[in-house]
């Protein structure tokens, strides 16, 4: 029998790589999505319709689908959303939701894998973050994902849990919200000039694609369950460094207009991750370069 998996949030950035690789690996993939609406998501067989903070809902998909592998995406994840209620209710509720559901299943899942964020480590260190740092979130965003990995700790003896705490990762199809897909758009349309903060300030991004390739391989080993990981790259890029690569692949320059209003006095230079413990488990990472990744998101 194929094996079933749930992804909350599979319409989302990270859903839309993750549902056709657990696809391809031979998953029957259901999705659930914010809304009515019913895009079409590559590698998804059944998509549902959920609210994530309504309990019953989440009770009833997670009854109908009874999945052997969770994966939950479902999140409010810009750092500056307007409405801080609603990302608590999504962010913290939605988790806690699911995780009763899922605790309370007549047929409990295999493996449930919650997407965290490094974002819980706050800004307030210099250099290598491993998950051995203890949480000191500095943002409403920050503070609802500490606490989703507090609800997993409660549920920890009821359910087989990964956590995973992904630092900075981009790639087609992000919304330009975040940093680099604000740079790139820039650069695809010609634009010569652009408003940033500080260029010295040094920050680890991923791939995408390089993401979601380790999500899909934690799921399968067993030894992952009951742990913490840091999915990133290892290697601090300044944002100034970005605009040289971005301009550079492109071949078009572009000029760097300082906003003060985006630049922090007590920044932190520079910070990574390390993917030690990672690459410990399911082995070497594979991820992508910047460089490769800024040409992937420049190219036709």
């Amino acid at each position: 029998m194929t094996s079933k998996v749930l992804i909350t949030g599979a319409t989302g950035f990270t859903g839309g790589y993750l549902a056709p690789k657990l696809a391809e690996a031979g998953y029957e993939v259901h999705g659930t999505v914010h809304g009515e609406t019913a895009p079409n998501v590559p590698g998804v067989a059944h998509l549902h319709a959920l609210d994530v903070g309504e309990p019953d809902a989440v009770a009833r998909v997670v009854s109908e689908v009874l999945p052997r592998k969770v994966v939950h995406l479902a999140a409010i994840a810009f750092v500056a959303h307007s409405n801080v209620a609603e990302m608590y209710r999504a962010n913290v509720l939605g988790t806690r939701n699911l995780l009763d559901a899922l605790a309370m299943s007549d047929s409990p899942p295999a493996t449930v894998l919650l997407a965290s964020s490094a974002n819980v480590y706050g800004s307030a260190r210099q250099g290598v973050l491993d998950e051995n740092v203890p949480p000191a979130p500095a943002n409403d965003y920050g503070v609802t994902k500490a606490a989703a990995e507090l609800l997993a700790a409660v549920y920890a003896e009821r359910l087989p849990l990964i956590v995973t705490r992904p630092f900075n990762y981009t790639g087609r199809g992000q919304s330009e919200d975040f940093l680099i897909p604000k740079i790139v758009a820039h650069v695809r349309r010609g634009a010569t000039e652009i408003e940033l903060g500080n260029l010295d300030v040094a920050r680890d991004f991923s791939d995408v694609r390089g993401v979601v390739d380790a999500y899909a391989r934690l799921l399968e080993v067993p030894a992952a369950i009951g742990r913490t990981f840091n999915v990133c790259s290892g290697r601090a890029t300044s944002l100034g460094e970005v605009i040289e690569l971005a301009s550079r692949i492109s071949g078009r320059k572009l000029h760097v207009r300082v906003n003060p209003a985006f630049v922090r006095a007590d920044e932190i230079k520079s910070l990574r991750g390390s993917a030690a413990r990672l690459e410990s488990v399911i082995g070497p990472l594979g991820m992508p370069p910047l460089e490769e990744t800024l040409r992937w998101m420049l190219g036709d």
